[in-house]
């Protein structure tokens, strides 16, 4: 259990599981598809660069998967800063039992806010003071050891939505200080959105989905951002909260 490198992984390849192999193959393949261009430019800038951190995880339905996950999101925030302006944290869990399973697009959902929930109740530090705890606050960021990040999960059973779809059940996290150059009020920003967005209709083929917003801006919730239906639905309260209290509940 570590982080990798695009480096060592293509180094260590031949060592590393069947199901590691193919999941990076494929990752690698969507990333630098000449074909379909993959929309999210600093994703793909930052894949290039080797500024991207992976991460192999187990099941989302095991027990030990939010363990490993919160391990690593550790480990990573300690060196992010160091990694490049376009940083992310990739994490590449093992689907084969739910793909044997033809898990649905809501089961992975349910299955992403159940382990970022566990992942929650395993952080040690204090919530960070300059970001609000409800996340029906449009300034609200899941935060982890004392750091704001923006959490993006993909699924094998996203069909409509391309850009959500991932061979592996796949849930990134990119720090929020990612964003200090690359938001409404730079005209950085404003160029990557209108750049981003036209490759995000070209490649999923439909519109974009309505919960895309920029943070802060006083409609938008990041909740719904992190994880997308396949159509332009979306749920009404956010599950972190809920299942939250579920799992307090369950531990008094």
């Amino acid at each position: 259990m570590s982080l990798y490198t695009k480096s060592l992984i293509e180094e260590q390849f031949t060592e590393l599981e069947e199901w590691q192999r193919e999941a990076y193959h494929d990752f690698t393949s969507m990333m630098l598809s000449t074909e379909h261009p993959y929309p999210c430019v600093p994703g793909k800038q930052g894949f290039v660069g080797d500024m991207l951190r992976f991460g192999f995880c187990p099941s989302p339905k095991d027990e030990d998967a939010a363990r490993v996950i919160a391990s690593l999101l550790k480990e990573y925030g300690t060196i992010s800063r160091d990694t490049g302006m376009y940083a992310s944290l990739v994490l590449l869990c093992d689907t084969r039992e739910l793909l044997e399973t033809h898990t649905s697009v809501y089961e992975y959902e349910q299955c992403f806010w159940k382990v970022l929930s566990v992942v929650h109740q395993l952080d040690d530090a204090p919530w960070p003071e300059h970001i609000p705890q409800d996340p029906h606050d449009p300034s609200w960021e899941f935060c982890f050891d004392g750091e704001p990040y923006f959490a993006f999960c993909a699924t094998p059973a996203h069909v409509s939505r391309k850009s959500r779809y991932s061979s592996n059940f796949l849930i990134a996290f990119q720090p929020r200080w990612v964003f200090d150059e690359i938001n409404a009020s730079t005209s950085l920003g404003q160029k990557l959105k209108k750049v981003i967005r036209k490759r995000l209709v070209d490649y999923d083929g439909i519109k974009a989905h309505p919960s895309l917003m920029w943070y802060g801006q006083e409609e938008n919730y990041e909740w719904k951002q992190y994880f997308l239906h396949d159509d332009d639905s979306t749920l009404s309260k956010c599950p972190f909260m809920r299942m939250k209290s579920k799992w307090k509940s369950l531990r008094s």
